[in-house]
Parts: structure tokens; C-alpha cells; sequence
């Protein structure tokens, strides 16, 4: 009988916490079936990791450190690299494409919990959940809602999604059940893509001034630095919703907290530039303001499906076959 190949060995780079929520017994158990890997082995640093030369799989996460040169020059089996997470780009060097190094991510996995959490702040957006759920509190007492919000309500509101990425992709399909309009903004697809995910396509400016609610999606590139700065903020319409469960960086906080400080647009916040804002910021207490301290993607259960992704990915390497959701050097410049 033919033997049976050796499985590749594989290390775990990550921070250790996020090792042991990611890969329970039961994960590192289906994880061994198809890889060499001490499960107890976990590179926060590479620097004290034994025998680095004979690693083919990297089975990374939050806290990989970056893959640069003077590391790759220790693992000259290294192949390739699962990501159980997001983003690549903190710890995916140039030197990871030069050496031709495969890789793959768990991003669209990730993006559901996100897209999902963006939906249901659409939906609480155009009642006004938020406000009159703050006022009965006050109050104890009802009111006339329709009179204090008139409008308000999700039928035939004008939602605008700004970045048709993997999480933009995945609100769009979520908001085809709910009576909206639906516009997206983004410079890298056509009118035809945008119809094919449900939406109108439209200048990011022309968006603003007529959507209910806008929901940005888009990476965090030097070009989109302070995509909504002060400017193109006032050419929300009164009334409106920023939603960003994007990156931080892409708000301008200053002009964002003089707006949102005037009543005059509301706004759910699950990410902000700094991350953690000063403790005497206004976004805290104003009442036309959600602020989420980034937990709109995967978190305690949700982490399963990533697991499942990185699982499914670690086989099909092993198996001689294709990642399903392989990064290319070429889509970094435009995704997150």
C-alpha cells in the first residue's frame, strides 16, 4: 500500500488570547487531521520560536507580528498563509508577495456580523429608536411620535452605501427585503456591477444630499483619509444618519462632533479616529449619537465562523487545491 504523505507542519501567529477563542480543543482537534501543529505553540514573536525552518503553514490572526524579510529568511518552507481573521495588511509584507507565498481570508466571514450590525442601525436609524427610546425613558410617559419624528419609518427611505467591499456587498444583498432605494458610491465598479447588488450607482456627493441613512464601507487607503470631512458632511441633509462601521479614519472627528453637537444629523458610530476617544468628548452623551466600542464584527460566538473559514481553507491547502478566498498582492491596493 502507497504511504501516506506527511502532513505539513503548521504554526499558530497570533496573540494567545485569540488562539485560544479562535481554535478550542474541538477546532485544534480537526485541525490536526490535516496539519502537523503543537497546539500549545503560539508566535506572539517569532524570535524564541524552535525550528522555524521546517514551517509550510502559518495560521495566523490578531496579533500576527509582520512577516518581513528577516522572518521569511527563517522559514524557507513557508508556503503559505491562513489568515483567521480580517485585514492582511498588518502583518503581509511585500516580502510575502516577492516570495510568492499564498495566502488567504477570513474577511468574508467576518464581514457578516458587521453587515448585519449595519442593517439593524439602518433599521433603528429611520424609527428613531434610538431618540424615542431615550425619551420614554425620560419621560415614562407616551408621546405623540409622529408629531415630535414626522417621517419617520423604513418605507421608502434612500440608504446609500459608500464601498462596494465585501461587507458593502453584504449589506446591499441584507437590505433587498426592505422597501428603500438604494444607492452605492464607488469609484472602482460600473453601473451595471452596482445593479447587479441592488443598487443605483451615484457620486459619492450626490449620496449625501439625498439619503436617509449612509453607511460607510469603504478601506482605509490615504485617499479615503477624512472621506467625510467637514465639507462633505454638511451636504448630508438634516435629519440624516452617518453610520460607520468602517475605519475611523475615515470620519473627520472634529467636523463630525460640531455637527452631531447641532442636532442636526444623527449618528451610530462603531469605529472613531483615535479608537478610544477622549473621555470629554460629546459623541458619549449626545442623544442623536450611538457610539460602539468596535464590536460590530466578530465577537464570542461569531468567532466560530471564522474558525470554520480558516478550517476549510487549512484543508483545501492540504488537498492540493485552491483557496476559496485567496488575496492577491493586486487587491490590497483597493481593499482594506
Amino acid at each position: 500500500m502507497p504511504s501516506t504523505p506527511p502532513r505539513p507542519r503548521a504554526l499558530f501567529a497570533m496573540g494567545h488570547s485569540h488562539r485560544d477563542a479562535l481554535f478550542p480543543p474541538t477546532a485544534v482537534q480537526e485541525l490536526t487531521r490535516h496539519v502537523d501543529i503543537d497546539p500549545q505553540l503560539v508566535a506572539e514573536v517569532f524570535d524564541d520560536v524552535p525550528d522555524l525552518a521546517s514551517v509550510e503553514l502559518l495560521i495566523t490572526s490578531w496579533g500576527c507580528p509582520p512577516l518581513d524579510n528577516a522572518v521569511l529568511a527563517r522559514m524557507p518552507a513557508l508556503k503559505a498563509v491562513v489568515h483567521a481573521a480580517g485585514s492582511v495588511k498588518h502583518h503581509v509584507t511585500e516580502a510575502c508577495w516577492d516570495r510568492g507565498l499564498l495566502v488567504s481570508t477570513a474577511a468574508a466571514a467576518n464581514a457578516v456580523p458587521v453587515a448585519e450590525y449595519t442593517v439593524a442601525a439602518v433599521l433603528f436609524a429611520n424609527k428613531r429608536v434610538l431618540e424615542i427610546g431615550g425619551l420614554y425613558r425620560q419621560h415614562r410617559t407616551a408621546q405623540d411620535w409622529s408629531a415630535r419624528f414626522p417621517g419617520f419609518g423604513n418605507y421608502r427611505k434612500t440608504v446609500g452605501v459608500v464601498g462596494a467591499s465585501l461587507v458593502g456587498r453584504r449589506v446591499l444583498e441584507l437590505l433587498r427585503p426592505y422597501d428603500f432605494e438604494v444607492l452605492v458610491a464607488d469609484p472602482h465598479i460600473d453601473a451595471a456591477t452596482a445593479e447587479e447588488v441592488g443598487a443605483r450607482l451615484v457620486d459619492l456627493e450626490e449620496m449625501l444630499a439625498v439619503c436617509d441613512v449612509v453607511s460607510l464601507h469603504a478601506p482605509a487607503l490615504p485617499e479615503t483619509y477624512h472621506l467625510m470631512d467637514a465639507r462633505r458632511l454638511s451636504l448630508l441633509r438634516d435629519g440624516a444618519t452617518l453610520i460607520n462601521t468602517g475605519r475611523g479614519s475615515l470620519v473627520d472627528t472634529e467636523a463630525l462632533t460640531a455637527e452631531a453637537s447641532s442636532g442636526r444629523i444623527h449618528a451610530v458610530l462603531d469605529v472613531t479616529d483615535p479608537e478610544e476617544l477622549p473621555t470629554t468628548s460629546p459623541l458619549y452623551s449626545l442623544p442623536n449619537v450611538l457610539l460602539t466600542p468596535h464590536i460590530a464584527g466578530s465577537l464570542g460566538g461569531e468567532l466560530a465562523r471564522i474558525t470554520r473559514s480558516a478550517l476549510e481553507e487549512v484543508e483545501r491547502y492540504c488537498a492540493g487545491r485552491e483557496f476559496t478566498h485567496r488575496v492577491t498582492r493586486a487587491a490590497l491596493t483597493t481593499s482594506a
